[in-house]
């Protein structure tokens, strides 16, 4: 089973294209040891040809350029692309969706009710590719049982409710709904191994604690440093929290609940703020990660399993 990462930062990528924080002015100028990334995507294949597109970013026709493996080519119109899977309705994760347009057939499109029914209300994306390739809706259930995606044998998920918030044009933003967010496990049945993927994560509850314990890869929110990280730059009002995230730092953060994680899990953050000082790979905070065994995703990760 494969994981290609398209893109490992959050809303804005990095740097961000309005953005004068010390980690953006200092990429544009050369000046910190960072990299650029585009905002968070990941794909899944069981056969290296035909992929599951995990969130669709507004960054994804770059992506698939730099990701050979989407374009397998076989006719004069193809994609490596069966199916996208939609973990929630934010803006960095579904207006990608407008660039498959030329599609020759209905997309396949996986995602909650409540994920469904912001794109066709509030942001009306599947009303709009209605009038070009159109999507085929297939809803998810959060029971907990394994989904078997059409077009992708090979490919078991798993989707998990989680604790989060929908995007601020949702009519729901101040009052969640269990669908409006999910992690989402991927196992390999043939090795017995598997990955839990979270790009956005507001509460790590036992229940998911027990979840993450029993996979090989964690790919999970490493949106924000600290909870303040954004009020302290002068570039918002809102905490981490309030934005939905948990920070990585402070006591119950998202380091302190990968440190109670088995020791052969495998520990990769995603959905990196431009703001964050673990884009810096000679910062104190990237060192604190790697003392923890934790690492930091990057465009064009490969994870086997």
């Amino acid at each position: 089973m494969f994981i290609q990462v398209l893109g490992s930062a959050a809303g804005g990528g990095f740097p961000q294209w309005n953005c004068n924080c010390p980690n953006c002015d200092g990429l544009r100028r050369g000046s910190i040891q960072a990299r650029a990334r585009t905002q968070s995507s990941i794909c899944v294949s069981a056969n290296g040809t035909d992929w599951l597109l995990v969130n669709a970013s507004p960054d994804v026709l770059q992506q698939i350029r730099a990701t050979p493996e989407l374009q397998p080519a076989r006719t004069i119109r193809d994609s490596g692309i069966a199916a996208v899977l939609l973990m929630d309705a934010q803006i960095d994760h579904v207006t990608g969706l407008l660039m498959l347009r030329e599609r020759q057939t209905p997309l396949p499109l996986l995602a909650t009710e409540e994920v469904l029914s912001d794109i066709s209300a509030g942001f009306p994306i599947t009303q709009i590719l209605s009038h070009y390739c159109g999507v085929q809706p297939i809803v998810l259930a959060l029971d907990g049982a394994p989904l078997h995606i059409p077009g992708l044998d090979g490919v078991v998920v798993h989707p998990i409710g989680l604790s989060s918030k929908p995007p601020p044009y949702s009519p729901f933003r101040n009052c969640p709904r269990p669908g409006d967010n999910m992690g989402l496990v991927i196992d390999n049945p043939q090795t017995g191994q598997s990955v839990f993927y979270a790009p956005g994560l507001g509460e790590v509850t036992p229940a998911l604690l027990a979840v993450m314990a029993r996979s090989s890869v964690v790919l999970v929110d490493g949106t924000f440093w600290t909870e303040d990280e954004m009020q302290r730059l002068g570039l918002s009002q809102k905490s981490a929290a309030a934005m939905g995230h948990l920070p990585q730092s402070g006591p119950g953060g998202m380091v302190a609940q990968l440190d109670t994680l088995p020791a052969g899990v495998r520990k990769i953050l995603i959905h990196i703020n431009n703001t964050n000082p673990i884009l810096r790979e000679d910062s104190a905070e990237r060192a604190e990660l790697a003392a923890h065994g934790i690492e930091v995703a990057f465009d064009g990760m490969e994870i086997v399993f």
